[in-house]
């Protein structure tokens, strides 16, 4: 999901995510339904994780291409 770094990733839930990124959880889970954004990882109980910056540079990406 991911590309190996030297950095360990710092995951985050769905939640947190939104709240850095000043959206609505909805709006992100809109997104990874959409195929727009994938996340780092998934629980057991199917709960998201996110590393931000990965997360981040996807959204940067989807906005390059659509520009």
């Amino acid at each position: 999901m991911t590309a190996v770094s030297d950095r360990p990733a710092r995951l985050i839930t769905t939640g947190q995510a939104a709240r850095e990124l000043g959206i609505d959880p909805a709006t992100l889970w809109r997104w990874v339904k959409a195929e727009y954004v994938t996340p780092h990882s998934k629980t057991v109980g199917g709960h998201l994780r996110w590393d931000l910056e990965d997360l981040r540079g996807q959204i940067k990406r989807l906005q390059a291409r659509d520009e």
